[in-house]
């Protein structure tokens, strides 16, 4: 479906008794807002917020991706609002603008994460790569996952080696290291968090 085509976009305009939109509101909106007025830019949120919600979600397909998406345009949108130029739009397609930038960023994200969890998921099973097998960003998640094992506690590094490379159980690794059973399994949760945290917050390339 083409943007235009879009339901939403369409219940997005007001509109006045006489069916046209009503491009004067919307004018003295982006005056306040350009103008740094907070109260400006709080009924720009209310205004165009569902529009671009609703896109976000559409192209995400997921709820909460969408809101932080929706948080993450109205928020670049005040910082950079510098940049708006009414003559080259109204400001409505001018957030729509950043909605396509910053849902690309996260299906970016959401991309590079599964390439880096299953990076992990390599590296843990101990599965031998060939340097033929593997590309450079397959050799840059492993060399940064084992960068992130190498961070954790010496503990808890033990727990996830026993774990993946000695295919344990927790039952075993408590009987392997003499440790109780609830504190291994609070090591291997505390670790799994820790690379999971890190693993998002994992900066993209930069562009080439």
């Amino acid at each position: 479906m083409d943007l235009k085509d879009h339901p939403d976009l369409g219940r997005a305009q007001r509109t006045g008794d006489d069916g046209t939109a009503d491009d004067a509101e919307d004018a003295r909106l982006a005056a306040l807002f350009l103008a740094g007025d907070e109260d400006g830019m709080t009924a720009v949120y209310l205004r165009w917020r569902p529009l671009v919600h609703s896109l976000a979600r559409r192209w995400l397909g997921d709820d909460r991706e969408a809101e932080d998406v929706t948080q993450q345009v109205f928020l670049a949108a005040w910082r950079g609002r510098g940049g708006y130029r009414p003559a080259s739009g109204d400001l409505g397609g001018w957030l729509v603008g950043i909605t396509r930038h910053k849902v690309a960023d996260a299906l970016a994200a959401r991309t590079r994460r599964a390439r880096a969890v299953a990076a992990a998921g390599t590296l843990c099973a101990g599965a031998p790569t060939s340097a033929g097998a593997a590309g450079p960003e397959q050799a840059l998640d492993r060399v940064f996952v084992l960068g992130e094992l190498a961070r954790l506690p010496s503990a808890q590094q033990r727990i996830l080696r026993l774990a993946y490379y000695g295919d344990l159980t927790q039952t075993q690794i408590a009987a392997r290291t003499g440790m109780p059973l609830g504190t291994v399994k609070s090591h291997m949760r505390r670790a799994l968090q820790c690379l999971r945290s890190a693993l998002q917050a994992q900066p993209l390339p930069a562009p080439r």
